[in-house]
Parts: C-alpha cells; structure tokens; sequence
C-alpha cells in the first residue's frame, strides 16, 4: 500500500478545517486536508455570529466571503406568543464586530475550501478516512485512507486535526466519546422559497419562534438573499415522533401550530424536501491527545439555538494553529491550557445559556419587557459569538449571572 508523510492532515474541509488550513499555511506549514464529501454539498449551521468574522480576517478569507453575496445579518429576532423581541448586535458590552452574514453552507464551506487551497493547502475531495493508528513517543501518526476511485493508500501525519465535523472520526475511532447532558432532541428542516413581502419581517435577523405551548421547542428562520430562507423546528424526539407522514408534511404541521410562523410564510414554496436529523448534541472525554486535536463538531456540539457552531469551529481552528506554531517552533506546548481549557470556556458559557433557553428561564430574560441597556448589552454580546470576553460579566461569572438575571425577572 501507497504511503506519503505530510506535516499536518485536517480531516473534513468544512470551516473548521479550512480556517485551520489556511492558518498553518500561512506559518508555513504542510497541509493535507481530506474530505469525505465533494464540494459544494449540503450542510446546516447557516447563521453565522460576528465573532466569526474575526477568524475569517484572521484566515485571510474575509474578502472571500464579503464578495460571495450572502445575506448581511446584523441580529437576532425572537417571537414567543405574538410577543417579539430583538437584539442589534452592534449594539454590544464587546468591542468587535457586529454584523455578519446568513449562507447557504453549501455555497459557504466551499469558497471557504477553495480560499484554502489558495493558500497552498492540498484539499482532497472523496477521500474517506478509515483508520488511524496513533504514533508512539510523539511519532507520526499512521492514517488509512480510501480515494476517490476506491483504492486504499496510507498517510504518515506529523499532526491530525479532526475538522470531521458530525463524521466525528477520531472521536469514534479511538473511543472518546461521552453521552451528552442534553435530553436527545431532533431537527427537522428544509429550505423554502418564503414568499415574504412587507416590512414585516427583518432580513438582517434570524427569527427564533417559540412553540405556543411548549417552551422546549421553537424554530428557526433564517432568510438568504433571493428571497429564500432555511427553516427548521427543534424539539426532544418524543415530540417530533408525534407526527405522521413525510419529513416535508410532519414539518408543515409543527409549523401550522405557531400563528406568527404560519401567517408570515403563507405564500411559501416548499420546493425542498425536508431532512430530519436527531441525536445530534455530543460531547467527548478530551478534545486533544498525542498527536492530535478535535476542532469543532468533531469535538463537541451543544445545540443550534444560538448558532454558536460555526464560532465553535473558527475559535478551536485558531487556538489549534497558535499552538502548533509555538510547538513547531520547538516549544513545549500544554495543549490543555492553550487548547483545551480556553476552548471550553466558551463552549460553557454557550452551554449555560442553552440549558437557560430550555429550561425558560433565559427565555423569561429576553421577553422581559423592562430590560437594563447595559445588561441588554453584555446579553448581546453573548448572542453575537463573543463567550470569550472576560470583561463581560455574563461570561466571566456565567451561572450565578444567568441566575440571578432569571430570579429578577421572573420576579417583576
């Protein structure tokens, strides 16, 4: 069997490992990345936070991406009973950006790939990894790979990144996976033409609905420029079970049950199938080891409620290329202070928020209809990507925050 040497492989040419790609491209480095799929393939994880922004210039991809023509995004809307809210994102307790855009995935991971490629990285399509065996006393690792036409070859990696995404290579292939905390929710999605007209509906903002009768469950909207839209419902299987016929008919009933949903889509197409995945929150026991580091969904994902994906992914890209320049540089890395633990600062803070949200109690927060600006600002913040930014109060003390902000407004 055929085997090469790379310094670097990045498994999975989504935004997280083309952002990686580009970053160690930039130091130097030899990158090899390989991807399962062929590009541009379908994908959801569609509204992007402004703190993404910040990644994309640091990737030397921001031009890229302005000049794609997505839909500008400035917010976040939310509808709960015929109660609506919203957040101004430039309106925020972080300095940084504060706007952003809303993509279609498809569109939006591959000029992230090709910007990659650009940079020198060698993106292999339709080539599915299906083993590795990792090096002893800091070796290379030994990866086997299946090509495009079926033939099986061998890659000798000096470091892997696992930008696998829901693949969740390594995770599965070396068993460090751990149930998640969350209750099994499913989504069940699709892409309509909306057939929204009026200045009843904000196109700089995805719209998230509450169900009218369970908090638990709510939808998303998210408007694409061309008069398109992505929409889709989460709730706990139990509820999605519920409902009989194709994912596009259990889809269009869960909908017909939220007034404000149904009336603003009413002159919809539904000229997409449905999709429907479940079980899709996950977590693991480590998110780097000898030789390697996860990035992304392949390490851990929390929810969509918050869009904090695609952030997730960015931010673990370049925590994981800041340490590898240092560590190819000859210094002694702890990839648990410089990776691991920061990366997971955020992803708490993101965690404490979600189970808010479920719970009712952020949501009780956000529909409170005497809210303090600054605080607004800090929450803005935290909707905006920013749950790294220790100068905000919600970040740098998250629970006893959330808590004691739910306890004051369910008490007005």
């Amino acid at each position: 069997m055929n085997i090469e040497a790379v310094e670097i492989l990045i498994v999975g040419a989504g935004p997280a490992g083309a952002v990686a790609a580009a970053l160690l491209r930039q130091q130097g480095r030899q990158v090899l990345v390989l991807e399962r799929e062929q590009f541009p393939r379908f994908s959801i994880g569609e509204s992007l936070l402004p703190q993404s922004m910040e990644y994309l210039e640091q990737a030397g991809m921001l031009q890229a991406v302005v000049e794609a023509g997505f839909q500008f995004k400035n917010g976040a809307a939310f509808m709960r009973n015929g109660c609506y809210t919203d957040f101004d994102f430039r309106d925020k307790h972080s300095a940084g950006w504060g706007t952003t855009y809303q993509v279609q995935r498809a569109d939006f991971d591959h000029v992230l790939a090709k910007e990659a490629e650009r940079f020198g990285a060698e993106v292999r399509y339709r080539h599915e990894v299906l083993d590795i065996e990792l090096g002893k006393d800091g070796g290379p690792a030994l990866v086997t790979v299946k090509g495009a036409d079926g033939a099986q070859y061998q890659v000798r990696a000096g470091f892997i990144l696992d930008a696998s995404g829901f693949g969740r290579i390594l995770p599965r292939l070396l068993d460090l996976e751990t149930p998640s905390n969350f209750p099994v929710r499913g989504a069940i999605f699709t892409h309509v033409e909306d057939g929204i007209h009026g200045g009843g509906f904000d196109r700089t903002k995805i719209r998230v609905t509450v169900h009218p009768k369970h908090c638990n469950v709510w939808f998303w909207t998210i408007p694409f420029a061309g008069g398109r839209c992505s929409l889709g419902v989460v709730a706990e299987t139990s509820f999605l079970d519920r409902y009989q016929g194709s994912a596009t008919e259990r889809l269009q009933a869960i909908v017909a049950e939220e007034p404000s949903l149904s009336a603003l889509l009413e002159n919809a197409k539904w000229d997409t199938p449905a999709r429907q995945i479940v079980g899709y929150s996950a977590n693991v026991d480590k998110l780097w080891g000898e030789g390697y580091a996860l990035l992304g969904n392949a390490g851990e994902f929390l929810d969509p409620v918050f869009s904090s994906g695609v952030t997730i992914a960015f931010k673990s890209a370049s925590l994981a290329a800041a340490a590898l320049q240092r560590q190819f540089a000859g210094e002694q890395v702890d990839w648990q202070a410089d990776f691991g633990a920061p990366l997971r600062k955020g992803v708490d803070t993101f965690r404490a928020f979600v189970e808010s949200w479920y719970a009712g109690g952020f949501q009780t927060i956000i529909f409170h209809d005497k809210q303090q600006p600054e605080v607004r600002r800090m929450i803005s913040s935290i909707l905006a990507g920013y749950a790294w930014d220790q100068s905000n109060p919600f970040v740098k003390d998250t629970p006893r925050r959330l808590a004691a902000l739910e306890a004051i407004c369910a008490a007005a």
